[in-house]
């Protein structure tokens, strides 16, 4: 779940994740260190790194760097003297926006032919390796919708009706991917036309914009348990299709069914990438790591330490993802081409009109 995520709820109840080390500011570059920058949401199993590094002779190191817009937005305003060598976490949603600003040089990581050409957005020139897929959607607080004698909202369209007033919480358009996920979710749905009108009918019914999915998910949102400790009283939250199994995963005790649910018509296709930077120190343990990306030995960990579907043809999935958060069967899409050309005036007009 990018960005994502559940993972930063996750680490208080004891999933590993990698912190990063230090600033790379005045550090030597080292041939035998791989630095990636991320995300907040990065994470991988202790076990399966270390395999990567005694496989490469390589070791990783992570540098985390808030949500994946804020993220983008630096590595973007730092190519030219490079924070590190792979960068991961550009979406489909900002992808233009890196591949326009040179963000990456080209490399067709080993075993990408294993991966499925619809999450291929840049085939032909292989500046970006697509990694992961997910489905950012509203998620409901269950508890709430039954004590309240509420069905849940199902699509775009409930969440505007006045039973459902003051309930939803979403992130910022202009600094959060999913934020950014949703609102490219409500133009494909209603057109250029209609999205304007729809965001003027969710701030009448009192959408709360926050900057990003930390605060949503785990400070806003009554249906998780980072939100039930900070005692957070919205129950529907822009997040992930992916988010109700990991409620279940982390919780101790395991509750039989999922505590959150999903809003099936409010669903947008998301798709992660990670580049080698352009201006990379270490472009050779950079390609190693992209290489390792695809893997079936990472695309197979990764569910249960980041939320997401892998996008390698023959990666198994959790059989918890398959019971408490399958993938959306319809989700909104967008083409990469749209995107780039309506993206940031959506945004300005998103931040006018729902900010101010």
């Amino acid at each position: 779940m990018h960005t994502k995520t559940f993972v930063s709820a996750a680490v208080g109840l004891g999933l590993l994740t990698l912190s990063a080390c230090g600033s790379s500011s005045g550090d030597p570059a080292d041939s035998k260190t791989v630095t990636l920058v991320s995300h907040d949401s990065w994470a991988v199993s202790k076990n399966v790194l270390k395999d990567f590094e005694k496989q490469s002779g390589y070791k990783v190191r992570v540098l985390k760097d808030g949500d994946a817009g804020q993220a983008v937005n630096k590595a973007i305003l730092t190519k030219d003297n490079p924070q590190g060598d792979v960068f991961f976490g550009v979406d489909n949603t900002l992808l233009s926006r890196a591949l326009d600003n040179g963000l990456f040089q080209p490399y067709a990581a080993k075993g990408l032919d294993r991966v499925g050409t619809a999450y291929q957005l840049d085939a032909g020139k292989h500046r970006v390796t697509p990694v992961d897929y997910g489905d950012i959607c509203v998620n409901y607080d269950k508890a709430y919708f039954s004590e309240h004698k509420l069905a849940p909202p199902a699509s775009f369209a409930d969440l505007v009706k006045p039973q459902y007033k003051n309930l939803l919480v979403t992130e910022n358009a202009a600094t959060s991917s999913p934020g950014l996920g949703f609102l490219l979710g409500s133009a494909a749905r209603y057109g250029d036309d209609g999205w304007q009108t729809y965001w003027k009918q969710l701030k009448a019914n009192g959408v709360k914009v926050v900057d990003g999915w930390e605060q949503a998910y785990n400070e806003e949102f009554s249906g998780s348990a980072g939100g039930r400790k900070a005692k957070g009283d919205r129950p529907l939250v822009v997040s992930y299709a992916s988010s109700p199994p990991a409620e279940v995963i982390y919780a101790d005790p395991k509750p039989s069914t999922a505590p959150t649910g999903v809003a099936a018509g409010t669903c947008f296709r998301q798709i992660e990438f990670a580049g080698l930077l352009s201006n990379a120190s270490n472009t050779k343990g950079g390609k190693a790591f992209l290489d390792f990306l695809v893997s079936k030995e990472f695309q197979e960990d990764m569910p249960l330490n980041m939320f997401v579907y892998p996008v390698a043809e023959g990666a198994g999935v959790p059989a918890e993802f398959t019971k408490y958060g399958p993938a959306a069967k319809a989700p909104e899409t967008m083409a990469p081409d749209r995107i780039a050309a309506d993206r940031d005036q959506w945004v300005k007009s998103w931040t006018s009109l729902v900010l101010k």
